[in-house]
């Protein structure tokens, strides 16, 4: 097994570093967040950071870059307080990679790269048509993490749209059938696939596979 201290990592190359340490942390949702400025200028960004943070209150969170790298999805957000994230599938994968160009703010990535933005009764921000997982969020709080100037943002749930047969008598989604992806470091996209599912843990009882 290859072993790396934190100081021979800092001599490496840097783009060569930042795939290292980018694909360290494993498998990642991807997902399209869409927003709309004030004066009706929609945004759609890539990001591989949306992390569950509470089922009641429904709260879900994902770290926005340095505001220099990427203003606009913050931007949007603060101004309107809501927007949508939309799983990303095979069919649009290399447009939803390509939001992450640096496009400029009055170029919307909708109709730059040919995705359809879709507008339900409730939500300004566009959803994006073609996911077949989709939901509305608002904004709670934006927590700046000092130690690199990226920013914590923190939404609450407020609607949510699904394909059919996704959803199980449980409540569980079933998102291998959504054909929804993952990711790994900022340029590598996976295909998912159930392996189990097993019953609530308890100490001491072998838990039993709900999967058949």
């Amino acid at each position: 097994m290859q072993h790396f201290s934190i100081s021979s990592i800092q001599t490496w190359e840097r783009f060569y570093r930042a795939n290292f340490i980018n694909s360290l942390t494993g498998f990642k949702s991807v997902s399209l967040i869409g927003t709309i400025s004030q004066s009706g200028q929609t945004n759609l960004a890539i990001f591989s950071s949306v992390v569950h943070l509470g089922s009641d209150p429904a709260l879900i969170g994902f770290i926005n870059r340095p505001i220099k790298a990427a203003p606009h999805t913050l931007a949007n957000i603060q101004s309107t307080g809501t927007y949508t994230i939309n799983h990303v599938h095979p069919s649009f994968l290399e447009l939803a990679h390509q939001t992450s160009a640096k496009y400029p703010e009055e170029v919307s990535e909708f109709d730059e790269l040919g995705l359809t933005p879709e507008f339900f009764e409730a939500t300004a921000a566009p959803f994006v048509k073609e996911s077949k997982v989709k939901y509305a969020l608002t904004l709670e709080q934006i927590i700046p993490i000092k130690v690199n100037n990226t920013f914590l943002v923190i939404g609450k749930l407020q609607s949510v749209a699904l394909e059919e047969n996704i959803l199980l008598s449980d409540g569980f989604l079933e998102l291998d059938k959504a054909s929804s992806i993952c990711s790994n470091g900022i340029d590598a996209y996976y295909s998912t696939q159930l392996i189990d599912r097993y019953e609530y843990a308890k100490p001491g009882v072998k838990p039993e596979k709900l999967t058949k």
